[in-house]
């Protein structure tokens, strides 16, 4: 419920309010588009820190006072005047980010399937199957809601509504219901040895090959979300058609993320995201030669489809097959401050690449990311 919610207010909102904040603030599509730009780029570095506390502290104390952050930074951003006004709210949605969403849930989910008792695994990656696949419906809730609210009261006012939605839902759920459950014959460990564990990994080329795959498959995933529709208009579709397939990716997440985590029980986790990425590395390959009729369309977004949002699953896996659970979010939370910076970043470059040489350079920059994801995930299953 909270990362529904939160994924709905604190980032998928943003895209219904941009046009009206534009026309209101007096400002440029891009000056406003900068402020989640920003927001992003400040949960990345805001990520290892809070991982840490995570380990330390779990997550009801950081998670609920993030929550809290999150409602007062909506709260401010509906009385928003001028565009440093807005950066700054950003500013503060950024660190809620990076308290309350995936990465700080993922953190928790693991603390509560910590420890030596049978099925613990199995009941791990179910539960955040459950989590990514519930959240993975955010945008699809929120989305419309939040343009009803704009159409009914106007910007603002449907940032208040929003706001107090998610004070509702998130707050009392963190400060009451979040525990880092104390397990009965099973020491937590402390935090020199937290420290070790991280020490060790990150000298290692394991770690970093994760930090690649990782940081390249995300990069070329928040591409594809940004620029899929602009790209299939320029080949020809309607706006509708366009639309219409972009919105197949959120419903391909599901399916992909069902169908990773069915086959992590019979092979090699790291292979089945290798292969996954591969495909999707084919499917930007074919887009601009195949992609100007509708079936090419539809089966490179298929394709690309099937990956989108296995990381999410994936990489809580590994990292937790490799180091333990012991220092889980402080590595997550390495990990997350490249490839959580990448997905900020990499469709501002996309968009400036495709207006210097075009968008099937692009379209074959992404390829690259998602081949150089899989070999990486191929190196890190032989080390």
């Amino acid at each position: 419920m909270t990362q529904t919610i939160g994924y709905g207010v604190l980032y998928y909102a943003f895209s219904v309010f941009l046009t009206p904040m534009a026309a209101d603030l007096h400002a440029s599509g891009a000056q406003i588009a900068a402020a989640l730009t920003g927001s992003i780029l400040i949960a990345a570095l805001c990520a290892p820190l809070v991982g840490r506390l995570l380990d330390a502290h779990g997550g009801r104390g950081l998670m609920t006072a993030g929550s809290i952050i999150g409602t007062l930074a909506v709260l401010a951003w509906s009385r928003v005047e001028n565009l440093p006004q807005l950066y700054a709210a950003f500013a503060a949605i950024g660190i809620a980010c990076a308290m309350v969403l995936y990465e700080s849930a993922f953190a928790v989910i693991v603390s509560w399937f910590d420890g030596p008792t049978p099925g613990h695994g199995h009941g791990r990656a179910n539960a955040l199957l459950a989590l990514t696949v519930v959240a993975g419906f955010a945008s699809t809730i929120f989305l419309p809601l939040t343009g009803l609210l704009v159409d009914s009261y106007g910007w603002r006012t449907a940032l208040v509504v929003l706001a107090v939605i998610y004070a509702v839902a998130a707050i009392p759920l963190h400060a009451f219901v979040v525990r880092r459950p104390a397990l009965a014959g099973h020491r937590p460990a402390t935090t020199h040895e937290r420290a070790q564990v991280v020490k060790t990994a990150t000298r290692a080329r394991p770690f970093w090959l994760l930090v690649i795959a990782f940081t390249a498959n995300g990069g070329a995933a928040a591409v594809m979300s940004v620029l899929l529709i602009t790209y299939l208009i320029h080949l020809g579709h309607s706006p509708v058609l366009a639309a219409t397939l972009a919105g197949l990716l959120g419903v391909l997440s599901v399916t992909g993320r069902l169908l990773t985590t069915g086959l992590q029980r019979r092979l090699p986790a790291p292979l089945i995201a290798a292969a996954i990425f591969a495909l999707q590395g084919v499917a930007a390959a074919l887009l601009p030669p195949a992609g100007h009729t509708v079936p090419g369309a539809i089966g490179c977004v298929l394709g690309f489809g099937l990956g989108f949002g296995i990381a999410s699953i994936t990489l809580p896996h590994l990292l937790l097959q490799r180091y333990g659970s012991s220092a889980y979010a402080s590595l997550s939370g390495r990990i997350a401050a490249f490839s959580v910076a990448d997905k900020a970043l990499a469709p501002l470059g996309a968009v400036a690449l495709a207006q210097a040489v075009g968008y099937q350079w692009v379209m074959a920059t992404v390829a690259l990311a998602c081949t150089i994801a899989a070999f990486a995930l191929v190196a890190y299953h032989r080390v």
